[in-house]
C-alpha cells in the first residue's frame, strides 16, 4: 500500500461536525497547523504560513473525536493525506484532507483525561464483560472456568481530595457509579470504546 502518511499538531480550527451517514458515524473538522522558527537576527520566535487541513474520523473515531475536541484546543493528528484537485461551478478548487487514523491531544500544552466508552455494535443482552470472556452469574462477574471474578480495585481518588484511610475497616472502594463523572457535568456525549 503505497499511501501518504501525515502527523500533524495544530489547533482545531472549525467546531467538529458529526453525521451519521448509511457507512457509520463521521466527524469532520478542520486543524489549522502553524510551525514556528527562531529568528536569530531579531532574537524571538516566528509564525511560519498556516496550512488548513480537513479532518475526517470514521466510525468509533468519529463518535469519540465529536464528543473530545472543541474549538481552539491543540491535537495531534495521524492518518492518510489525500490531495483532492477538482473543477466545482467552472472553479478550481485544491483541497488537502486527512483520513485521521488516530487524533489525541497534545500534552506539551495542556492536559487531558482518557474515559473508556461504550462499545458501538453491543447486543442489548450482550454485556462488555461477556465479550471479554467472562459471564455474568448470579453471584456476579464469573470467570470462564466458573470461580469468581474479583472486581477491579477503583484507582479514583477519594472525592474530597483527602486520603481516606489506607487499610482496615474505614477503608471502602467507590462504586462504579460514584467513580463516574456527574451527568450533568458533561455536556458532550459518551465516546465510545475501542475493539
Amino acid at each position: 500500500m503505497n499511501d501518504t502518511m501525515v502527523t500533524v499538531v495544530g489547533r482545531v480550527a472549525t467546531t467538529p461536525v458529526f453525521r451519521e451517514l448509511p457507512s457509520g458515524p463521521v466527524t469532520r473538522f478542520r486543524i489549522a497547523v502553524t510551525p514556528r522558527h527562531f529568528d536569530r537576527t531579531r532574537n524571538e520566535w516566528t509564525d511560519g504560513h498556516t496550512n488548513f487541513f480537513t479532518v475526517w474520523a470514521r466510525r468509533t473515531l468519529g463518535v469519540n473525536a465529536q464528543s473530545s475536541l472543541s474549538l481552539g484546543e491543540q491535537v495531534i493528528v495521524q492518518g492518510r493525506l489525500k490531495v483532492k484537485d477538482e473543477e466545482r461551478g467552472g472553479q478550481h478548487w485544491l483541497s488537502v484532507d486527512i483520513d485521521a487514523q488516530a487524533i489525541g491531544h497534545d500534552l506539551a500544552r495542556g492536559t487531558s483525561a482518557f474515559r473508556r466508552g461504550k462499545a458501538l455494535d453491543q447486543s442489548p443482552d450482550q454485556s462488555p464483560d461477556r465479550s471479554r470472556g467472562r459471564a455474568e452469574g448470579p453471584m456476579g462477574d464469573q470467570a470462564p472456568d466458573g470461580t469468581r471474578a474479583e472486581p477491579e480495585p477503583a484507582w479514583e481518588s477519594p472525592p474530597d481530595g483527602g486520603a481516606e484511610g489506607t487499610a482496615g475497616p474505614a477503608a471502602r472502594t467507590r462504586t462504579p457509579a460514584e467513580a463516574a463523572p456527574d451527568a450533568e457535568q458533561g455536556a458532550r456525549p459518551q465516546p465510545a470504546a475501542v475493539g
